[in-house]
């Protein structure tokens, strides 16, 4: 949890020894902080004033929070045998082939011949050369045009740096949360309306069970940026073909750019698309972000990759990928070395099959969730394209169904609430998990809810 140093507007002389204290904080007018109704002083302050963006964040970072929330069940409950379907974090080893290679090439770093240090910013060629043939059979998009990064979480914010304060954005209801934050923090969003729990300048599009979990996008009709995420987190939809060139065509005709998160697209079982390029007309309006995180099991080896078409223009016409490639240069200097020797095994043939085996292992404890869920007469979604199961709890307010979960059965969830207003009353579920601990978690739901 981040610490702060906080400061009064009282006489140095007059104010307490300084306090660190947790976020989130909230500054009054006479400059006195306050922390969920406690008042904090300290001593010495800057003259630097604060991002004034950053107080528009009206709480701390959903995944931080329901850490925060963990700990306090733990000192509460020292005994309890707490199990996580809350952050979406892989717990299989990796495949070996993938383990060794990144070993090998760490060891070959200690010899003068196998010593290597900066790169190409863009990342190692061969490797964006694997991601074009693997992913996109080398047709769809061009080798030139993958920029290999530390992750889409990590890319989604350097997309902001490029986009800037000055456009106005639309995102999925409900939502990776990281969209909208990111916004906030570069400056597209205005103040959180607390009624209606939105910010303002960014469109919601809602997707539900009713919509078939695809938005009316007429709420996106003067969104310059689109964030649309499929298979969606949290949701678990995966967008069909039909829908997705009715994005497209959409975004070509309002003159706006997709920023599409295929960070789930292995998980897919069915016929729905992998990625936005598989739509005609993409290439023109798209920027695609993934990752290796959820399908060979690097969320701490950090390795994902960004696809900017070379046809791709800005209003004026200037391509979008040199701006891109001018961020990733400046801002970025890029993957690591032994992750990228990692991502190249992993896109072998005997990688690939390996990875594959990681993600149907997710799908079946995804099935054991789903029909857990169902048997309790639950409204279950998700599951089949994707390793989250989102579930509804008419009536409740999510935060309230996290607490009663977490209280009686030691069980991390994540309410849908966090992921914006559309959330209300769903709780999602993660698949990521080992068998034992997906079945015991499933026995404990079903004591829980019968």
């Amino acid at each position: 949890m981040n610490k702060f140093l906080v400061c009064s507007s009282l006489p140095f002389a007059a104010a307490s020894q300084p306090r660190i204290v947790q976020a989130s904080l909230r500054v009054q007018e006479d400059g006195v902080v306050q922390e969920d109704g406690v008042v904090h002083v300290a001593g010495h302050c800057t003259k630097v004033p604060r991002n004034v963006n950053m107080d528009k964040l009206h709480n701390r970072y959903l995944f931080s929070e329901i850490s925060r929330r963990e700990v306090q069940h733990i000192e509460k409950y020292p005994n309890a045998k707490v199990m996580s379907l809350g952050i979406g974090d892989t717990t299989q080893p990796l495949p070996e082939i993938i383990a060794s290679s990144m070993a090998k090439y760490a060891q070959a770093l200690a010899t003068p011949e196998g010593y290597r240090g900066y790169g190409p910013e863009q990342g190692n060629k061969a490797l964006r050369k694997a991601i074009a043939e693997v992913f996109y059979q080398d047709v769809l998009v061009k080798e030139t045009e993958v920029f290999v990064t530390d992750g889409s979480q990590c890319d989604i914010s350097r997309l902001q740096l490029l986009l800037g304060s000055n456009v106005t954005v639309a995102v999925q209801d409900p939502s990776f949360p990281a969209y909208v934050d990111s916004s906030v923090i570069i400056g597209q969003a205005d103040d959180f309306k607390g009624g209606a729990r939105k910010h303002g300048n960014i469109k919601y599009m809602k997707c539900s069970p009713q919509n078939n979990f695809f938005p009316d996008l007429e709420y996106a009709s003067r969104a310059d940026i689109i964030f649309f995420c499929s298979p969606n987190n949290p949701t678990g939809h995966a967008a069909t073909w039909k829908q997705l060139k009715k994005l497209v065509d959409f975004a070509r005709d309002n003159g706006s750019i997709i920023i599409f998160d295929t960070a789930y697209a292995s998980y897919v079982m069915d016929d729905c698309p992998r990625s936005i390029f598989e739509i005609p007309g993409a290439r023109e309006v798209a920027i695609e972000v993934s990752s290796f995180s959820k399908f060979a099991g690097f969320t701490g080896v950090r390795l994902g990759w960004t696809v900017v078409p070379d046809e791709l223009l800005f209003s004026n016409g200037f391509p979008v990928i040199k701006d891109f490639d001018r961020i990733t240069c400046t801002c970025f200097n890029r993957a690591s070395n032994i992750a990228q020797a990692g991502g190249l095994a992993c896109l072998s043939s005997e990688g690939m099959k390996a990875a594959e085996s990681l993600v149907h292992y997710y799908m079946d404890n995804a099935k054991i969730l789903v029909e857990t869920f169902t048997s309790l007469g639950l409204e279950v979604y998700g599951g089949a394209n994707a390793p989250y199961v989102w579930v509804r709890f008419p009536g409740k307010k999510s935060w309230d169904v996290f607490s009663e979960i977490l209280e009686k059965t030691d069980i991390i969830t994540v309410p849908g609430s966090g992921f914006g207003p559309g959330g209300e009353e769903y709780i999602r579920f993660s698949a990521y998990g080992n068998r034992k601990c997906i079945l015991e978690a499933s026995k404990r739901m079903k004591s829980l809810l019968s």
